[in-house]
């Protein structure tokens, strides 16, 4: 019937932010406890799982299987880990322009899916699990590379202890010289962080000190959600 058709795809629709909530209550922990690099080459693992699902859904004459690739690709985490990785191997001149780049970067993406959506290219009804595996291509690249890559030089220093180990880190991403004064830095952060209490977030709702700020948080998030960026 038409109502459990539009039942249906609004779920298919809808899961992805379900995933997405679990993803970001999830990332926190997952980043800390075992460290950026190795949770963006899982969250590929998971990604490259979700394309195989919604890319082989027409195949197997399965809707089940786009359920399960959009809840999967929601879960992902890498829009945290990322961002925190790209930002904590940058050197510190370069680190606010390497910040800005996700965001440009997450903007070019939503361009090109909607230019590929088109049903002159692939939003055609032959070629749309096509379209809806395409994300798969940069997680693989991404799982080829990032084992080249060091772990984060501030996690293994603030949450391994592994001083040689960030200083090698350090002197892969940003070359021989004198880096002292960056692992001074980092140093300072992970005696900030001791003396700092972590709040979870029904303590953070109750803090009065941060009443306004949450405030203003809420209004700017609801607002994005009312300027019509969702019926775009």
């Amino acid at each position: 019937p038409q109502e459990t058709l539009m039942l249906l795809w609004s779920l298919i629709v809808s899961v992805y932010c379900i995933g997405g909530m679990i993803g970001c209550l999830c990332s926190g922990y997952l980043t800390a406890k075992f460290g950026k690099k190795k949770c963006l080459l899982f969250n590929d693992v998971v990604l490259i799982t979700a394309t195989l699902h919604t890319g082989f859904s027409r195949r197997a004459k399965s809707f089940e299987m786009i359920l399960v690739g959009r809840f999967l690709e929601g879960i992902g985490i890498h829009m945290n880990a990322h961002v925190q990785y790209a930002g904590e191997i940058s050197p510190k001149k370069l680190r606010g322009f390497i910040n800005v780049t996700s965001t440009v970067f997450l903007a070019l993406g939503k361009t090109v899916a909607r230019i590929l959506g088109l049903r002159e290219l692939l939003g055609s009804q032959s070629l749309w699990p096509m379209l809806m595996a395409s994300c798969g291509f940069p997680a693989l690249v991404q799982l080829v590379a990032l084992p080249f890559f060091p772990e984060s030089p501030p996690y293994l220093l603030m949450h391994k202890g592994d001083q040689e180990g960030c200083k090698k880190a350090i002197r892969q991403l940003w070359g021989e010289g004198q880096h002292q004064a960056e692992i001074d830095d980092i140093m300072k952060e992970k005696a900030t962080m001791k003396n700092t209490k972590i709040l979870s977030v029904l303590e953070l709702v109750k803090e009065p000190a941060f009443r306004w700020q949450l405030y203003m948080i809420v209004i700017l998030t609801a607002t994005i959600q009312l300027c019509g960026i969702n019926a775009v």
